[in-house]
């Protein structure tokens, strides 16, 4: 019930993101232990080769720096692609693969899986906008895999795998939403050589662009609600969030950050990554 009376109230609350926060699954693990249980090195590789491609071809930066998607222009192939990629990961026993092997696997799984429900209702305006029922807050309840012999939704990769079993903060700059406020879609897979180097990188661009922390004309600190969202995964609270985020920050923002008491407020644009609004 109340969850219920929370999805009922984001709609008349669109700036609250304490509510917001409270209507996301907590990060409880799955019971079924064959998707979390690792294999010692080497494990087996998994060929992200088609995902690469497809984001080589479709994946570019617009003026400010958002990495957006040309989802108008993909073809018909390149579809075909894409589902068949996504049948691939599918199929991989992840208990086959190592650790890192696994968190790069579930990563291109979740961006994946994101981008082909885009496209499957292109156009539209916001990923918010494809909804299961008049309760719906987008397709993040909708079992969309099936791996292990376990039936899937992006919200459980998330919040039931990603988040619980592997305890790193730097995914939710990994994870994409298809939103122009997310931390931005990478233009190749990720891939388990690459996870640390990838990590730090995807860190310092968000954190250092005004998408993730940025000040208003007053110089009131505004953070994007991935700070509050997912408060727990980076601090107790937002004082040792705010010292999390200047181990990332440029010098001038580190400075900066360290003469401000508290965050003004918290913002996210859920406008889709779209390359047509972005040119």
């Amino acid at each position: 019930m109340r969850r219920l009376l929370i999805l009922l109230l984001l709609p008349l609350l669109p700036a609250c993101a304490s509510v917001e926060r409270l209507a996301l699954p907590a990060p409880e693990p799955l019971a079924n232990s064959a998707l979390t249980r690792a294999a010692q090195p080497p494990g087996e590789r998994v060929d992200h080769r088609d995902w690469t491609a497809f984001l080589n071809r479709y994946v570019a930066p617009d003026a400010q720096g958002v990495n957006r998607v040309a989802y108008g222009q993909v073809s018909a192939d390149d579809r075909v692609r894409l589902d068949g990629y996504i049948e691939d990961l599918q199929a991989v026993d992840p208990a086959a693969l190592t650790r890192d092997q696994q968190l790069a696997y579930w990563i291109n799984m979740y961006n994946a899986v994101t981008v082909d429900v885009i496209l499957e209702n292109y156009p539209v305006a916001s990923i918010r906008d494809i909804k299961d029922g008049p309760l719906s807050i987008g397709p993040w309840n909708r079992p969309l895999v099936t791996v292990a012999g376990q039936s899937l939704t992006l919200n459980e990769i998330e919040h039931r795998i990603i988040r619980p079993e592997f305890n790193e903060p730097r995914i939710h700059y990994a994870l994409n939403c298809a939103a122009v406020g997310c931390p931005n879609l990478m233009d190749r897979a990720w891939q388990a050589d690459t996870l640390e180097r990838d990590f730090a990188a995807a860190e310092r661009a968000y954190i250092n662009d005004t998408r993730g922390v940025r000040f208003n004309d007053n110089g009131g600190l505004i953070l994007s609600k991935i700070f509050i969202w997912f408060r727990e995964d980076f601090g107790p609270n937002e004082q040792a969030v705010l010292a999390y985020i200047q181990t990332a920050a440029d010098p001038d923002l580190k400075a900066r950050l360290q003469d401000v008491p508290r965050v003004r407020a918290y913002q996210y644009d859920w406008a889709l990554n779209d390359a047509a609004a972005g040119s």
